[in-house]
């Protein structure tokens, strides 16, 4: 008979040498109830809670008892690695003497993540960027020969055991994603293909990780991808809105449109190609006409140019879908080509229904989705399509479907998880919430500092207050700081400033690969790294090293977000407060992840110091301030230096 939770939490920390944690078990016990009530359920687990064991000890419970699989999703690959690699496997070993039977598990990635050997067989695509020069071109042909001598070897397939890694750009001319994928019994070498073979080590197993876009797939598409299901674990799920809104975000752009073209052109397209690279043309004239950022209405040269790439796109599709007799027999290659470009030249031309309905909706306040138009050197006029809101697709598609339990260090925005709940799209009176705290006592060990007297953040960078206000916080804290700024300028500019003025080292984003960058940080105890959003969430320094967090400004999202403001006016428009809604909530998120990077572990103290007075200062201060650990908080600089300067004399 299957033990209780609390029974196999407390055999679990004893066999892995842990302490008992009373957030840990009220969390394992609300997520067990959960499961078995089928109720939906929400849980903030502050850093030191143990949170992976709360959930992964209930799941492995609930498998077994009902002979289901769960799935557990994260946002970041460093997190599937550490339960995969660490946490997994040293549960199942200390579980194993009070169950029926060993715990069991693995990792499922989407398809784009192994070697396709149908595509490595055909050789490499020409790069879908069309400015690419030569020396990128024989820069990226080394990144490819070294992944085909790579493929001789692996067992695997998997891009994440491949070291040192290569570019993204590299990494597509290797590898499809589920659309462009032939499926196994028409690919050529679907017997041996690395991703079904992944795939066949997935059934029949407790738990299963993978990641939210993954997830996202599953839910939104027609067909099952994972596994069948009945409970889902969301980890870092105040990503989940993000990664959904990213899967779910389609776009054209003259690159795409060309390249699918030329390679249509390769198979016999009775002239459909040509006629395609002529409407591409025909568009890119009409963008030249057409404004950037968010569109709100669709004059008549924008409708035309689409329409007809509507039905170029279609008519492409029609003349390559069908081969000629014996082409499948005779050249599987080449057939297996035809069908992957059908798949993509459906999406393409699916994109583009998807914007033209979004204007053929007489009533601007019913439109589900958001037009935008976006200039790039790089790759042209790029017109992107996204939905307005998640909280539709999940509830329909994720909530109504399975049980589903949400964590993270960081769920409550303003004090309470309404605002994420309604993101989520979380059904009324389904679901249930906890907040199991921290180990740490954050006001005790830490202070929160809202530099007051500073000049409120302008657009024209860093003023000189704040970059003196930066020297003197840097210098009581005899370095060990971690800079977080809302704009790669300004994390530049703060390090050119400093690395004049302290007699530390200034490590700033982009010197290196991030990874690197952060275990010097951590090694070396009077370093500073500076950076933007990656380091907001990517973090975890316990000790001395990390004593102070830079806070440059509150991270409003920028006001030309064309999303984002389009979710702050549907907002509006519904009497609710878009700016709180949207903006507010998306800075409070964030400022909770960033003040997280202070409190590591138990022993931790230091100071995050903000250095926009906003936070102070206006109404919304406090609801900002709620999101975030409940620090001791001053405004006063002389009694932050002072206390720096004692924690550099313990």
């Amino acid at each position: 008979m299957t033990q209780s939770t609390p029974d196999l939490l407390d055999a679990a920390v004893e066999s892995l040498g842990g302490a008992r944690r009373e957030g840990q078990i009220a969390m394992a016990e609300a997520v067990t109830k959960a499961m078995e009530t089928e109720r939906h359920l929400a849980v903030q687990a502050g850093t030191g809670t143990g949170k992976s064991l709360a959930y992964l000890i209930p799941a492995i419970r609930h498998a077994q008892a009902t002979g289901t699989t769960v799935i557990v999703s994260t946002a970041t690959i460093a997190l599937q690695r550490q339960l995969v690699e660490r946490d997994l496997p040293r549960l199942a070993e200390a579980l194993e003497p009070h169950m029926e039977r060993r715990p069991t598990f693995a990792i499922m990635k989407g398809r784009s993540n192994y070697l396709c050997l149908n595509k490595l067989g055909q050789g490499a695509d020409e790069p879908e960027d069309a400015l690419i020069d030569e020396a990128d071109v024989s820069w990226l042909g080394r990144h490819i020969s070294r992944v085909h001598d790579w493929a001789n070897d692996t067992e695997t397939g998997d891009r994440d055991d491949l070291e040192p890694g290569v570019p993204d750009m590299a990494w597509k001319q290797v590898s499809v994603t589920a659309q462009e994928c032939l499926g196994a019994s028409r690919c050529p070498h679907g017997e041996e293909c690395f991703a079904e073979l992944a795939r066949a080590k997935v059934q029949d197993v407790d738990v299963i990780v993978t990641n939210h876009a993954l997830l996202a797939i599953d839910a939104l598409a027609d067909i099952d991808i994972l596994p069948e299901h009945d409970v889902v674990v969301i980890d870092e799920a105040h990503e989940l809105d993000g990664r959904i809104t990213s899967v779910a975000t389609a776009e054209i752009a003259p690159t795409s449109l060309r390249m699918a073209a030329k390679r249509a052109g390769k198979l016999g397209a009775d002239g459909k190609d040509e006629r395609l690279d002529e409407l591409t043309g025909d568009w890119e004239t009409a963008c030249e006409s057409l404004p950037d950022g968010r569109w709100t209405d669709l004059g008549v040269s924008a409708r035309g140019s689409l329409a007809g790439l509507r039905g170029g796109l279609w008519s492409l599709r029609e003349a390559i879908v069908r081969p000629p007799e014996g082409e499948a027999a005779n050249d599987p290659e080449k057939f297996a080509e035809r069908q992957n470009l059908a798949n993509h030249l459906q999406e393409l031309h699916d994109a583009v229904v998807r914007i033209l309905e979004v204007f053929d909706e007489t009533d601007p306040a019913a439109q589900s989705d958001v037009v935008w138009l976006d200039r790039s050197e790089r790759r042209g006029d790029v017109l992107t399509v996204a939905p307005l809101s998640v909280a539709g697709l999940l509830h329909e598609r994720l909530f109504r479907e399975q049980t589903v339990v949400l964590t993270s260090a960081t769920l409550t925005v303003g004090g309470n998880f309404s605002a994420m709940a309604a993101a989520w799209g979380l059904p009324k009176g389904s679901w249930d919430s906890l907040d199991a705290g921290t180990p740490f006592n954050p006001r005790r060990s830490g202070i929160l500092y809202t530099a007051r007297h500073l000049p409120q953040p302008g657009r024209d960078g860093l003023a000189p207050e704040t970059l003196d206000e930066i020297a003197e916080l840097i210098m009581a804290a005899g370095g060990r700081t971690l800079g977080l700024f809302s704009s790669r300028r300004a994390a530049e500019q703060a390090a050119q400033a400093m690395r004049t003025r302290l007699p530390f080292d200034v490590l700033c984003q982009g010197d290196d690969t991030t990874g690197a960058l952060v275990e010097k940080f951590a090694k070396n105890e009077n370093i500073c790294l500076f950076g933007t959003l990656t380091l907001w969430q990517g973090v975890d320094v316990p000790g001395r090293s990390c004593s102070l967090v830079l806070i440059d400004r509150i991270p409003f999202p920028r006001p030309d977000d064309p999303l984002l403001q389009a979710r702050k006016e549907a907002a509006d428009a519904e009497g609710r407060s878009g700016f709180m809604e949207v903006a507010a909530t998306h800075a409070a998120l964030l400022m909770a992840q960033g003040a997280g990077r202070l409190l590591r572990s138990v022993n931790d103290r230091g100071v995050v110091a903000v250095l926009d007075n906003r936070l102070a200062t206006k109404r919304y201060g406090s609801f900002l301030r709620a999101s975030m650990p409940a620090f001791w908080e001053t405004t006063d600089p002389q009694v932050v230096r002072g206390a720096l300067k004692r924690l550099v004399a313990q």
